[in-house]
């Protein structure tokens, strides 16, 4: 059962003692003014009671949203001291029609009544108000971070998949038994990418399987060419993590530690304590990549900065450097 919000239980705790309050005032009345206490109770709910609730409703209902918030105060504030005089006429009708004796249309009490009507639904349809559309902004502010991660997440490059799709051609027309395999593997990838990378968060062991089966496709796509070198310790199981968090590292390392760079190497570690995840990557560089760097690189890494920041504003250290040689990538997680 889904829990009201705060916006909903202040509007119920506020009509319950509002309310509550103004159909307490009739029976105090009674006893104080010997002209309502020949009339009873009844009348004065109906004469004041319902015809102040109208009031209330009109301009929490109506005026604010329709008049204020699209014609602006000037025209709202003309609305509410025509609907002043309207409803000070229809109070003062109605009590004489009910035979409850007044000083006429604009006895204070009905001045006062109203008044204090217009300015208590004023009170509260601008606090009402403001809240919506502070609620409003959060949502869409929401609904954009999510859209900004959405095109994060889909920032792996198409480029690996094409060449994956290739090297299964070439096992397959060499007849080679590892094709099969890595066509499941392949597969397994994209259902992950299409599926479970839609979730706000999916468990750790998922995360680190995909990325385990991205490692082995890219050992089949460079066979003896690049040594790869994995390490996975520590207690992995259902801790939460965002999707695809890691891949962008890995990634970057196989798109520039690889190619003209000797004896290419890249090292993975991935070690879990309880809820704190510390990820390292490193790949060897080539000297002139310092020179002449790509103008696409890096990209991959700026999106998961911008992710790591909307999403664990508080919880992760970032170390990105490059020294002796390596380009390194230390990310310590703070997991949910």
């Amino acid at each position: 059962m889904q829990k009201p919000s705060s916006q909903k239980l202040f509007q119920l705790l506020f009509h319950f003692l509002f309310w509550g309050y103004s159909a307490i005032l009739p029976i105090i009345d009674r006893w104080n003014n010997p002209d309502i206490k020949e009339q009873g109770l009844i009348k004065m709910f109906v004469a004041v009671g319902i015809v102040n609730l109208i009031l209330f409703f009109i301009n929490t209902e109506y005026l604010i949203p329709k008049i204020l918030q699209k014609k602006g105060i000037g025209t709202y504030i003309a609305s509410l001291i025509i609907m002043g005089f309207i409803f000070i006429f229809i109070q003062g009708t109605v009590k004489q029609w009910l035979h409850i004796r007044n000083r006429g249309f604009f006895d204070f009490r009905i001045v006062y009544s109203v008044l204090f009507i217009l300015s208590v639904s004023s009170v509260y349809g601008f606090i009402v108000m403001m809240v919506a559309q502070e609620k409003g902004k959060r949502e869409l502010q929401a609904e954009q971070m999510q859209s900004e991660l959405s095109f994060l997440r889909s920032q792996i490059s198409p480029h690996f998949i094409f060449n994956i799709l290739n090297s299964i051609v070439y096992l397959i027309r060499s007849k080679s038994e590892n094709a099969e395999s890595v066509t499941i593997k392949l597969s397994e990838l994209m259902r992950y990418m299409l599926y479970e990378s839609d979730e706000k968060h999916v468990p750790l062991d998922k995360e680190i399987e995909y990325l385990k089966n991205y490692i082995d496709l890219q050992r089949v796509r460079f066979e003896e060419d690049v040594q790869i070198k994995t390490q996975i310790s520590g207690q992995i199981g259902s801790q939460l993590i965002e999707p695809m968090l890691m891949i962008p590292f890995v990634e970057n390392a196989f798109k520039h530690g690889v190619g003209l760079i000797q004896e290419p190497i890249i090292e993975i570690v991935i070690s879990v304590e309880e809820k704190q995840l510390n990820f390292i990557v490193k790949n060897k560089i080539a000297p002139e990549n310092t020179e002449n760097k790509d103008k696409n690189s890096g990209i991959g890494l700026k999106n998961v900065k911008r992710r790591l920041e909307l999403l664990y504003p508080d919880a992760h250290q970032l170390n990105i450097k490059e020294e002796n040689g390596w380009f390194v990538s230390n990310l310590a997680l703070k997991l949910k």
